[in-house]
C-alpha cells in the first residue's frame, strides 16, 4: 500500500512538472444532460486531470428540476445546483448548468449556439458527452447538440460573440451499457483507482439523486441505509465501474501492461467520436498524461 501511494504521488508530480514545462494546461469540457451525469461517467478522469494542473469544466444541459418524487421543480432545481457545486469542489473543477427543464431538452438551434460558445470560450482540447443511443431523451439530445456543434465551432459566423476554434478538439463519448443499434466501443481506458474516493465524494454530493430519487425510481428505496458509511457503499455499488470485463481488458492493453491491469479496480472508458479530431496513439498520450508511457 505504501509503495502504491508513493508511486501515485510520484506519477502526479512528474505529470504536473511535464504539464508546466509544456506550457498551457489541457482543457477539458464534459457535457451531461443532468447534474450528476458527468460525475458518474467522467468524475474520476476529471479528478486526475485537475490534480495534475489541467482545467476541467462540467456542464449540465438541464437544471434537473424533474428528478424527484416529492420535491417541486423550482426547489429541486435550486437544490441540485448546490449539489453540483459541492461535487465540483470535491473534484477540483468548474461546474455549470443551463436552465433547460429536466425531461424537456431539445436539440434546438439556441442550445446548439450555447454549446458552441461554451466549447470555444473554454478553448477545449477535449469534449466529452453521452452517446446518441440511450434510454433517456435528454441524454440522446445532449449528444445530438454536442455532435451538431463539433464542426460549427470552426465557423466564425456561427460562434456567437466569440472566437472560433480552428484547432479541432477531440470529441469523446462516455461509456454506457446499451447494445443497439451498436454497443459502446472503448478506445481509451483510464485507471481511476487512485482518485476513486474523490469521484465517490462527488457522486454522494448529489444526495437528492443517489439517496432519494434514483432508489425510489429504481425500486430499491427500502435498501438505502440510514448511516453515511452504508450510503457511501450503496453509491459505490450502483455508480462505479469496477473489475474490468473482457470487453474492456483488450482496449486497456493498448495503454497498460498486463501487470498494471491487475491493479486496476476502478476505471472509466471513452469512445472517440468521428466528428472531431481523430487522435493517433501519441496524441492520446499527450491529451491523457495520466496514461503510462
Amino acid at each position: 500500500m505504501k509503495k502504491l501511494f508513493v508511486g501515485t504521488i510520484f506519477l502526479v508530480m512528474v505529470s504536473l512538472f511535464s504539464c508546466l514545462c509544456a506550457g498551457e494546461p489541457i482543457r477539458v469540457i464534459v457535457f451531461g444532460a443532468h447534474p450528476d451525469d458527468c460525475d458518474v461517467n467522467a468524475g474520476g478522469t476529471a479528478a486526475l486531470f485537475a490534480q495534475m494542473g489541467h482545467k476541467v469544466k462540467f456542464v449540465s444541459l438541464t437544471n434537473g428540476d424533474k428528478g424527484h418524487h416529492q420535491m417541486q421543480p423550482e426547489a429541486l432545481a435550486a437544490r441540485r445546483k448546490k449539489e453540483m457545486q459541492e461535487a465540483g469542489r470535491h473534484l477540483g473543477i468548474v461546474y455549470e448548468n443551463l436552465d433547460n427543464h429536466d425531461g424537456e431538452l431539445m436539440a434546438t438551434l439556441e442550445n446548439r449556439k450555447k454549446v458552441i460558445r461554451m466549447i470555444c470560450d473554454w478553448k477545449a482540447d477535449i469534449v466529452i458527452t453521452h452517446r446518441p443511443n440511450d434510454y433517456h431523451p435528454d441524454h440522446r439530445y445532449a449528444s445530438t447538440i454536442v455532435q451538431d456543434a463539433a464542426y460549427m465551432i470552426s465557423v466564425p459566423l456561427m460562434v456567437p460573440g466569440g472566437e472560433p476554434l480552428l484547432k479541432a478538439p477531440v470529441f469523446l463519448y462516455m461509456q454506457d451499457s446499451f447494445l443497439k443499434p451498436n454497443p459502446f466501443s472503448p478506445d481509451i481506458v483510464i485507471d481511476i483507482t487512485p482518485v476513486v474516493e474523490k469521484k465517490l465524494d462527488a457522486i454522494c454530493a448529489h444526495e437528492s439523486q443517489v439517496y432519494e430519487w434514483l432508489p425510489w425510481n429504481g425500486g430499491y428505496e427500502n435498501d438505502v441505509p440510514a448511516d453515511a458509511t452504508g450510503k457511501r457503499k450503496l453509491s459505490a455499488d450502483h455508480f462505479l465501474w469496477q473489475k474490468m470485463s473482457d470487453r474492456y481488458t483488450e482496449p486497456a492493453l493498448k495503454w497498460y501492461s498486463p501487470e498494471q491491469i491487475k491493479s486496476i479496480t476502478y476505471f472509466e472508458a471513452f469512445e472517440v467520436c468521428e466528428y472531431g479530431n481523430i487522435p493517433d496513439r501519441e496524441k492520446i498520450l499527450q491529451l491523457f498524461p495520466m496514461l503510462p508511457r
